[in-house]
């Protein structure tokens, strides 16, 4: 398998769940600006819709949208519990999670990469985005993971929560979240996959 990332991108969390596996793949660094790759083609060949993540497998096919992927992964190992068994109510409720966070918390994140943005517009992106971190932490209060114990979908919301420091938002606000990013910053997949991305030349 290979997974094309860029860094500091949502292309981490299945880099997280890769490592969490222990299963083979190449990491292949993607530009994102000028869709360049590691490999020395074009990102676009690889999945024309021109964004990270994507999954190359050995038969090859190409599986791209981080849920997808998320889910993809974690089937491979279901001992591992990374994912709830599929057609079992508890892997609804996984899909409902990775759901929120794909389109209310990442979605919501992505306007404010626009240096460009107006104050005021920036603010009406923000303070929408704090509902949906208070859902996220009064989740949290209540157990130490989304679904109790590890799961794709905290490897997700990981990554996303890993970006508000660039839009000037402190998550000490949210006290639970604040535990949450401590706690899984300290999985030895997740030092292992910022380690790898670092040691990567840019493209």
């Amino acid at each position: 398998m290979k997974l094309y990332f860029a860094p500091n991108a949502c292309s981490f969390a299945p880099h997280i769940i890769l490592r969490e596996l222990g299963v083979p793949f190449d990491l292949v660094r993607v530009n994102n600006r000028t869709k360049q790759t590691s490999e020395g083609r074009s990102f676009l060949e690889v999945n024309p819709k021109g964004y990270v993540a994507a999954l190359a497998l050995s038969d090859g096919e190409v599986l791209t949208e981080g849920p997808a992927i998320l889910q993809y992964l974690a089937d491979l190992k279901p001992d591992t519990m990374l994912a709830p068994a599929n057609g079992s109510w508890q892997r609804v409720r996984l899909q409902e999670s990775l759901n929120f966070i794909t389109s209310e918390i990442h979605a919501g994140c992505a306007p404010l990469f626009s240096p460009d943005m107006p104050g005021e517009v920036r603010t009406f992106f923000k303070e929408k985005l704090y509902m949906r971190l208070d859902s996220v932490d009064a989740a949290l209060s209540r157990q130490d993971y989304l679904m109790g114990s590890f799961s794709v979908a905290d490897a997700y919301l990981y990554t996303v929560s890993s970006w508000l420091p660039r839009f000037d938002i402190d998550i000490q606000r949210w006290p639970s979240l604040e535990r949450f990013v401590a706690r899984v910053s300290a999985r030895p997949s997740v030092r292992a996959a910022l380690m790898a991305e670092a040691a990567m030349p840019e493209v």
